[in-house]
């Protein structure tokens, strides 16, 4: 079965359809999940309610431009509305930090694998994290992560910022215990 008509026995509602677009799209919409989730068990939660999600307004999807995108927009717009409605971007105040003040050295990319980075981004605060992902994992601008979040720009900007503080200056403590640990 090719993916248009996949797409629409999903329109029509087949089970077995809405199976076989799971089975297809599952592993990398929980992907995004997990960027934009504290843990596993919740980016297992952010997948089931964006497949429903996806169910529901598949309608909506009219071939213009690439499924996956679609599907993907849906995902991450599932996972940011949990914490729309848990206040995480509640207005704090905003003091400037210039984001280009901060960078990671990730030149060496063999000092850091896949893992330990998404555990570390999964640690970010809620607010730090989501508009890391935005902007650094999928492209977002900050204009884009404004409204996508309902939050001015300079927060966009700022909550960058302070995200890449934060995981600049854990990479810096698991260097120095690392260090410390290899000359006992």
């Amino acid at each position: 079965m090719s993916l248009e008509q996949l797409i629409t026995a999903c329109k029509k509602g087949e089970r077995k359809a809405q199976h076989q677009l799971y089975q297809l799209f599952g592993s990398r919409l929980y992907s995004v999940c997990l960027k934009y989730s504290r843990n596993k068990e919740e980016a297992e939660d952010n997948l089931q309610d964006s497949f429903l999600v996806i169910f529901k307004k598949i309608d909506q999807y009219k071939s213009k431009g690439a499924f996956e995108g679609w599907l993907k927009r849906i995902t991450i717009n599932t996972c940011l509305q949990k914490y729309r409605n848990q206040g995480v971007f509640d207005i704090i105040p905003n003091r400037d930090i210039e984001d280009e003040d901060i960078s990671i050295d990730f030149d060496d990319e063999s000092r850091f694998s896949l893992e330990y980075l998404l555990q570390l981004i999964q640690e970010l605060p809620n607010r730090y994290r989501l508009v890391f992902n935005l902007y650094v994992l999928d492209g977002y601008s900050h204009k884009e992560i404004a409204d996508t979040l309902q939050i001015s720009e300079g927060t966009s900007k700022s909550n960058l910022a302070r995200a890449r503080m934060a995981l600049k200056q854990r990479i810096e403590e698991d260097e120095l215990v690392k260090k410390k640990s290899n000359t006992l």
